[in-house]
């Protein structure tokens, strides 16, 4: 479910658009995306804790994704990091 709250995709769709890729999915991942898939595991178990539906969940956890991406790819710090 985290990898479609990030990737839009399952970890078996992506094998599938990526035959000939050695790793998968989160071996490709950038850093940023790295990042916040590790903040979306701690909040996804907040959620879990709180009773939410797996449909809720993925609902929050995308719009959780897209507004830490949009931070950390406009961040000047983590572009002096690259």
């Amino acid at each position: 479910m985290l990898n479609m709250a990030l990737f839009g995709m399952t970890a078996k769709e992506w094998r599938e658009a990526n035959p000939k890729a050695e790793g998968n999915i989160r071996d490709e991942a950038k850093i940023e995306q790295l990042v916040v898939l590790s903040n979306m595991e701690s909040i996804n178990a907040v959620l879990i804790h709180q009773g939410l539906q797996q449909s809720d969940r993925l609902k929050q956890l995308n719009a959780i994704a897209i507004t830490q991406m949009k931070s950390l790819l406009n961040s000047s710090t983590m572009k002096k990091l690259k």
